[in-house]
């Protein structure tokens, strides 16, 4: 069983997904595709495609979205990137921990300041699901910073959106 987090882990939130499932950050439609041999990592629920499985890839904007929700201005930090999601609302993610489906070579850890801005980051190399305890390290040493406000996982070599991370509530 896995232990229980000390941080909030989120997907794309489902009001979120049901808009760029129309039209993505970009001003798109979703490009469908038949994920032939799976293995690609939903935005949605924190998991991994099915061999065969329809999935959709969209442009998405995270923290032109979080500083929508939080009053902040994203500037010239404002990033679109692609990411892979269910066309149809699924079940979201099914665990509360950190999200091990999600690794992968490298990540890079983005954090926020309350109004938007960059603050610093850490990078992991061979992200795995064995280096959730270095990831929780990295994690520990951003929010260690009173002014982090929110952490985004990106793959390094891609640019993608992998999820967000905040302080637990309360």
């Amino acid at each position: 069983m896995q232990p229980t987090s000390r941080y909030d882990y989120r997907a794309i939130d489902p009001d979120v997904l049901g808009q760029i499932r129309v039209s993505d950050d970009a001003g798109r439609p979703p490009r469908l595709l038949v994920d032939e041999s799976g293995n690609n990592p939903l935005r949605c629920c924190l998991g991994r495609s099915r061999p065969g499985e329809e999935i959709a890839l969209v442009s998405y904007a995270p923290l032109r979205r979080w500083a929508a929700e939080a009053g902040a201005e994203p500037g010239p930090y404002d990033e679109t990137g692609p990411v892979f999601i269910h066309p149809v609302p699924c079940a979201g993610p099914s665990q509360s921990g950190y999200p091990v489906a999600m690794g992968g070579e490298r990540r890079v850890f983005r954090a926020y300041s309350p109004d938007g801005r960059i603050l610093g980051g850490q990078i992991l190399d061979d992200h795995t699901s064995e280096q959730v305890e270095r990831a929780e390290e990295a994690l520990d040493k951003l929010f260690a910073d009173p002014d982090v406000a929110v952490v985004h996982v990106r793959a390094v070599e891609f640019g993608c959106f992998a999820f967000e991370v905040r302080r637990p509530p309360g």
